[in-house]
This record gives C-alpha cells, structure tokens and sequence, in this order.
C-alpha cells in the first residue's frame, strides 16, 4: 500500500506514547513520512533513543521525556494534538507474573492518565494497543473479537481493563477510541536483550551466535505472527477512521496464519543458511512451558477486514525474510 495514496496526516498533530519503542518507532517513522507532526512521549524504560536517533534533526518531531504514569506529563504531551496513538506498555507475561504491581500501575493507569487526557485535549481519534492475551482461557479457533475466556495473567487482566475504560469513555464523555488486539507481532528493531525478549529474536540471537535456540514447552504451541507493517497499516486505518461502525469498536491485527514454534524455528534456520550454514546442523532445546503461556493463538481478521479495510500486506515468510536480512546487519553477539 502507498500510504500517501490513501492517508492525508499532513499537518496534523499525532502524539505517539511509546514512540521510541519497536511499534511506536515504526509508526513515527511512517507518520512523518506522511508529513504529521508527531509528538512522541517515552521514559525509556523499554524503549531506545537508538530508535527515535534519525528523527531527531526532522523538524515535525517532538520529543518528550516522561512517564505515562504521572497525569501532568500526560495533559502536557496531550495539549493541541488532533490523534493520540498508545503504543506505551509494559509488555511480556512472565514479567508481570513477577511484577504485577508495577505492570498495572503502567498499563493500567498509564492508560486511565493517557485516555483522560486526550479526551480533555478534545482529540479526534484514541487509538491504543490491545493485546491477543485477552482471550485468555478460551480455546476457540479462530479467536473472534466478541469471543473469549478469563485473563491467565496480570498483563492480560490490564490489556482486557483497557478495553473496558475505553467503552465507558465512550458511553460516558462520548469519547471515541479503537482498540487494536495485537497478535505477536515482529520485524526490525524488536529489543534482541532482556529476559523478556521475543521470540524470534531471541530465536534469531541464539542461531547467529550458533548457540541452541531454546523453546518452553514440547514446541508445539503456535503463534499468529504479525509483521510490524501490517500493524502500521491497521494503525493509520484506525486512526484516519471516521465512520460510527467502525469506531469504538476493538479489532484482531494479525495475518489469519498458525505457525508452530518448531515451525518457526526450521523457518528461521533456513533463511539463515544463506549466511551461515552450520546453523542447519542447530537443534532446539526444550524448557518448561511458561506460566500464563495460551497453547494456541490464530485470529479471525474478518471484522478488520470488512469494516476498515484491514489487509495484511506482507506474509509471514515475507516479514522473515526483511527481519532476518536486517538482524543480520545489525546484530552483535
């Protein structure tokens, strides 16, 4: 898609939360291609200025400094703007499993401060990062927006509170928002460090350094991966949105495809051969099944499709393809 064609940001103010992070970076880079003016806010907590370093000089970027947890950062960062897209989060299940204190007073706070803001900011359009997790214990596949269990962990509890603020914005100040369900999502720039790194990074880590990727469970559990511009499209869709069907209304990002983790890993090896090609003698190892892990996750894209005109351009063989060529370049053991 060229996004000039479709989507007319020019001169409007954008403030991106999270914006130095792996989404909010890529979604920055795309909205001032557009010609926005972007506003992004980061404490760097997960987020790297590395990220944001090439916008810096671009006079329609905005950098500020702080913390989504403190209100008057939040009405400060929300003054004049025309869209507000939430990207900031602490992610990872495992990390609010151990911390579930500070994961609520960030996703869930940090949220009730940004969403508040911005409806007092007057902004046209609040769009945020939901979360596949919700479905929780529900085993239904594919997973459908209106479908789905109990919460299996903190951060799953405040992706789904998320989505119950935001309707009540709506019915109580009229405010409108999008929620956008994220569906393992992946490409350049994911942070590679950390215990709470990502799969296919951490994946693609351990190959390179010819070390044993190592998977929790039998590696049978299977994932929707999502390519980092297939949810910058359904972003800048949702937040040029205007039409009452659409609005207020929570969507499945994802590409509508199952991979299982041992299928990922041969996926990965095998583009990795064509620089290296002891890699193919590398075998998994398997660890314990995670805590709050879902088996399976597959999305049903139709509502996203059918009522904003979601299309997921780019496969997953294609997004692997541009991530490993872009690891390659930049990772160092």
């Amino acid at each position: 898609m060229i996004y000039s064609d479709v989507f007319n940001f020019e001169d409007k103010l954008v403030l991106v939360t999270g914006g130095a992070g792996f989404i909010g970076s890529h979604l920055v880079e795309t909205l001032l291609n557009l010609g926005a003016r972007v506003r992004c806010l980061d404490n760097f907590s997960t987020g790297k200025l590395e990220n944001i370093l090439e916008f810096k000089q671009n006079p329609l970027f905005e950098l500020i400094e702080g913390d989504i947890r403190d209100y008057e950062t939040c009405l400060a960062a929300t003054a004049d703007c025309d869209f507000v897209s939430h990207q900031a989060a602490l992610g990872s299940v495992p990390r609010s499993i151990e911390n579930p204190l500070l994961t609520h007073a960030v996703n869930s706070t940090g949220f009730l401060n940004v969403i508040d803001a911005a409806r007092k900011a007057k902004v046209k359009n609040f769009v945020y990062a939901a979360s596949s997790s919700t479905y929780g214990s529900s085993n239904a596949l594919p997973k459908i927006e209106s479908e789905f269990g109990e919460p299996l962990s903190p951060y799953a509890l405040t992706k789904l509170g998320n989505e119950k603020y935001a309707a009540v914005y709506k019915r109580t100040y009229d405010f409108n928002s999008i929620g956008l369900r994220y569906f393992n999502v992946f490409g350049p720039k994911q942070d590679i460090n950390g215990s709470y790194a990502a799969v296919i990074p951490k994946f693609l880590q351990a190959l390179i350094n010819h070390q044993a990727p190592v998977i929790n469970g039998d590696g049978s559990f299977s994932r929707d991966y999502t390519f980092i511009e297939n949810v910058v499209q359904a972003n800048l869709l949702a937040l040029a949105a205007t039409s009452d069907c659409v609005l207020n209304e929570i969507y499945n990002v994802a590409c509508a495809a199952q991979t299982s983790l041992i299928e990922l890993v041969n996926l990965l090896k095998h583009r990795l051969l064509n620089y290296d090609t002891t890699i193919q003698d590398l075998q998994p190892v398997f660890g314990p099944e995670r805590a709050g892990d879902v088996p399976h996750s597959l999305a049903s894209i139709t509502k996203a499709r059918n009522l904003f005109g979601y299309n997921p351009e780019y496969s997953l063989a294609q997004g692997l393809d541009i991530t490993v060529e872009w690891y390659i370049k930049n990772l160092k053991s």
